[in-house]
């Protein structure tokens, strides 16, 4: 009997396809893009509150600064964020102090982070510090969440309603206007306007293309009349006729304005107008006045608890806020602590301030626990904020309700219009 060799079994062949690894080239020309981005770009509130949550809770464990940086490198998703806390924990590594690395990344530690962290580092209770930025950062995070929340649902309905009115406009109603054309009647006032409208957003005012309403007209300055057929042959009309050019002229100028007022509004000049207009406004103004108030109070009470000077509070206040009603108060309590007067003194003389902020902050004075009268004020308003904005959310829904059921409506009722007019001249 032969002698059987078995023969070794081959590999598998898999049908994956290897992803080639990349090289250091690319690996490094994107770290420069990281690096560039990092400069220039905001870090979200809400990954920022979640890296000052788990870096206080590892410091509190009594790991060191620079190792708890490392090992929160690989639970950052955000690259551009990972690029910063890679370069601060370099400079912590070589020797830096932690508030004076993070100073250099702007746009991604805000100034009453770097300023409880040097007071943390000052006093030796750094973990305790980052704790109370955390708290600071969550809440600022859920009274904006709160306004967000309160503007989504106007925003989106207003959208939708303006898409749908539009197409109500560019395609259903020429169809009705082209039919009622064909009757050779005068149409009604409402509905002549009606049309008008149409024409004006479906029509171009540059003139790149023939519609058929211009090729009728042509057609009718040739002596043909309006009970005469007017046959147009459509091979006449190009593709982009039917394109809404006017609709789409209206969109990018709206656009324009919308980014030119943004960016004006980012000015010191921009600034004093938006909060001056914005104070006039009823129920929205006196609701940015209690977010602003609030965020003030907040701030202080935060930093005044974690030993930064006074003077240094009142400069972050101003900058956190981000109102120029508050930044002008508190050039003038700058001022006046300068010259060893009170908080309460020159709050008293700005009415920007409510009422109970006043007199938590002079019975804050009298006891020596300013930063805890504060913290209620920013308590209070924050509730009081909640229920003003569930308020505008539940009186929004009916409001919007009526406006675009209004101009729906209307719309209808102007294309049947012609139609109610003839059935009663029959009638009669």
């Amino acid at each position: 009997m032969p002698l059987i060799l078995n023969q070794p079994a081959k590999p598998a062949q898999s049908n994956a396809k290897l992803i080639p690894a990349p090289n250091a080239a690319q690996v490094a020309a994107k770290q420069r893009r990281y690096e560039a981005k990092a400069k220039t770009t905001y870090i979200k509130l809400q990954t920022l509150t979640l890296f000052t949550q788990q870096l206080a809770a590892m410091l509190e464990a009594g790991l060191p600064l620079v190792t708890t940086l490392e090992a929160l490198l690989d639970q950052i998703e955000d690259p551009v964020f990972r690029t910063v806390i890679r370069e601060v924990r370099n400079d912590i590594a070589t020797g830096t102090p932690f508030s004076e690395a993070a100073r250099k990344w702007p746009r991604a530690f805000p100034n009453i982070f770097c300023s409880l962290v040097e007071a943390g580092e000052a006093s030796g209770t750094l973990a305790e510090m980052l704790e109370k930025v955390a708290g600071y950062f969550e809440a600022t995070l859920k009274l904006q969440k709160k306004v967000k929340s309160a503007m989504t649902y106007p925003i989106a309905v207003i959208s939708i309603a303006v898409i749908l009115v539009n197409i109500l406009l560019i395609f259903v109603v020429p169809v009705f206007a082209e039919m009622f054309g064909g009757a050779g009647k005068a149409l009604p006032g409402p509905t002549q306007l009606l049309v008008d409208t149409t024409d004006l957003l479906k029509g171009n005012i540059l003139g790149f293309t023939q519609t058929k309403a211009e090729l009728v007209a042509e057609a009718l300055s040739k002596g043909a009349t309006a009970r005469d057929q007017v046959i147009v042959d459509e091979s006449q009309i190009g593709a982009l006729s039917y394109i809404p050019w006017n609709t789409l002229y209206l969109a990018a100028v709206l656009y324009t304005v919308f980014v030119f007022v943004r960016r004006y509004f980012r000015t010191a000049r921009g600034r004093q107008v938006r909060d001056r207009l914005v104070m006039k406004v009823p129920i929205v103004g006196e609701l940015t006045r209690k977010v602003a108030v609030s965020r003030f109070c907040r701030t202080f009470a935060i930093l005044t608890k974690g030993g930064v000077p006074i003077l240094k509070v009142i400069d972050i206040c101003s900058r956190a806020s981000d109102n120029i009603f508050i930044e002008q108060a508190c050039v003038d309590i700058n001022k006046h602590l300068n010259q060893g007067g009170q908080l309460s003194e020159v709050m008293a003389t700005k009415p920007y301030f409510h009422t109970l902020v006043r007199h938590m902050v002079r019975a804050g004075e009298q006891t020596g626990n300013i930063d805890g009268m504060l913290v209620k004020v920013a308590n209070f308003f924050d509730q009081e904020i909640d229920n003003t904005v569930g308020a505008l959310t539940s009186l929004m829904e009916p409001i919007l309700i009526c406006v675009i059921g209004s101009i729906v409506g209307g719309i209808v009722v102007c294309m049947f219009l012609p139609i109610f007019n003839m059935t009663n001249a029959i009638g009669g």
